[in-house]
Parts: structure tokens; C-alpha cells; sequence
């Protein structure tokens, strides 16, 4: 494999890793608060907002798993080596 090839996958992969984190955290740090504040508000709804809540939470997370497929891809099935 060229050597700038594998510099800008192993760059890329950190890349998408990180950016791919981001977002998701950054949600799910306000959906839980928003979660508790709910869930202070109106206690009697408890286990509707904390279903909700870890099913949106799920989804985000799938976010950061996709990230982490590209970064392995990039890696160790690098569609651009020749």
C-alpha cells in the first residue's frame, strides 16, 4: 500500500471516530437532561419518558457505531489501495 494512502486512511478513520462522536454525545447529554427535567416534572410518567429516552438514545448511538464501520473499513479494507 502507498504510504500516503495509508497516512490519510489512518487520519481518516481517526477523523470519522471522533466527529462520529461528537453529535451523539452531544444529544444524548440533552436528552437525558431533558429526560430528568421531565421526569421531575411529572412524576407519573416516569416509564414513558425513560422508554422514550433509551430508545432515542439507541439511535444516536447508532450513529457512533456506523462511524467506527467507516474507520474500520478504512483501515482494513481500504477501497483505495491498490
Amino acid at each position: 500500500m502507498d504510504s500516503i494512502i495509508a497516512a490519510a486512511s489512518v487520519i481518516g478513520a481517526g477523523l470519522s471516530v471522533g466527529l462520529a462522536a461528537i453529535g451523539p454525545g452531544i444529544g444524548q447529554g440533552t436528552a437525558a437532561g431533558q429526560a430528568v427535567e421531565g421526569i421531575a416534572r411529572q412524576p407519573e410518567v416516569e416509564n414513558q419518558i425513560r422508554g422514550t429516552l433509551l430508545l432515542s438514545l439507541a439511535f444516536m448511538e447508532a450513529l457512533t457505531i456506523y462511524g467506527l464501520v467507516v474507520a474500520l473499513a478504512l483501515l482494513f479494507a481500504n477501497p483505495f489501495a491498490g
